[in-house]
């Protein structure tokens, strides 16, 4: 891949654009923001671990959308985060707004580009771009799932005091209170969490999942989590630059998967060059459908404001 362009130089684009620059995911990195100079300055400090971290890529920031051009792929973290006591919800109204602005930009300079949407609510949003760009679900795409099976792993991880390495999870649905972990599928080195861990120690994991972020945001009080999160977008970044075929939950345009349509959801889903690939569709046993039904209809709620 040659050129991303993330859309918000906040945390997350900061910590994205550092680890797409020191792994040499794509050939140049491009912050924009409406924040004048503030791009920029953030550019010229991860430049400055380049004899660190000894990676050539060109890493440059930008206050004009113009610098979309010539895009493959654009990442939207701009958005205003939430506060602790908000919900993803709660920021949803400001961030279309914020939303609909990138979208006209990127179809304007960049139409021939993919979109990975970061943005919360995420689910929400990834549906809107969709909607407003009229490009097919494999181009418009996006994060959650990997950050919350990343999450996922690494409180089995502090449970048991395996490597986190050997540790595979999926978290499925809406990335909220009403996502879905699906311990069925969850193993260390392929035996599963069930072997070492108790049903109640599963479920309390569960639950922390869950309730990731406002964690992290609860302890922090001024920021909202960065680290996870951009970790977890140079990892669908590098699956689709590499081509690697990746299967990695994510958020994509259901049309009939998992009984729902014309939402965007968490699934397991196949990244490669051309974006979203494919969409696995797993045997959910009953009571995990019903948990996906249930968080279906939470983000459907969202998605009703905008479809009205």
């Amino acid at each position: 891949m040659n050129k991303v362009v993330i859309m918000g130089a906040g945390r997350v684009g900061e910590t994205t654009a550092q680890i797409l620059a020191e792994q040499e995911i794509c050939r140049e990195v491009v912050l924009i923001d409406i924040r004048e100079d503030a791009p920029q300055g953030v550019a010229l400090d991860i430049l400055q671990t380049s004899p660190f971290f000894n990676f050539d890529t060109v890493v440059r920031g930008s206050n004009d959308a113009a610098d979309l051009n010539a895009a493959d792929l654009v990442v939207i973290t701009a958005g205003i985060p939430r506060k602790p006591g908000m919900s993803r919800s709660d920021v949803l109204d400001t961030n279309v707004a914020i939303i609909d602005g990138i979208v006209d930009d990127i179809l304007r300079y960049a139409p021939n580009a993919m979109i990975l949407v970061v943005s919360n609510p995420v689910d929400v949003l990834t549906w809107r771009v969709w909607r407003r760009t009229g490009w097919p679900r494999e181009r418009v795409f996006g994060q959650a799932g990997v950050l919350d099976a990343s999450r996922m792993a690494a409180f089995i991880a502090m449970e048991t005091g395996f490597s986190a390495r050997d540790i595979t999870t999926l978290v499925l649905g809406g990335h909220g209170d009403s996502m879905v972990p699906v311990p069925r599928f969850c193993t260390i080195n392929g035996v599963p969490i069930s072997h070492f861990v108790s049903e109640q120690r599963i479920q309390d994991i569960i639950q922390r999942t869950r309730e990731g972020g406002a964690e992290i945001l609860a302890l922090r009080k001024n920021s909202s989590a960065y680290d996870a999160p951009g970790a977890s977008v140079a990892a669908m970044v590098d699956a689709i630059s590499h081509n690697r075929k990746r299967l990695l939950p994510s958020v994509a345009i259901l049309q009939g998967e998992y009984g729902q349509s014309d939402i965007a959801m968490g699934v397991p889903c196949i990244l490669n060059e051309e974006g979203l690939a494919e969409i696995v569709q797993l045997d959910l046993n009953q009571e995990e459908l019903a948990s996906f039904e249930h968080s279906a209809a939470a983000v459907n709620k969202d998605i009703d404001r905008l479809r009205g």
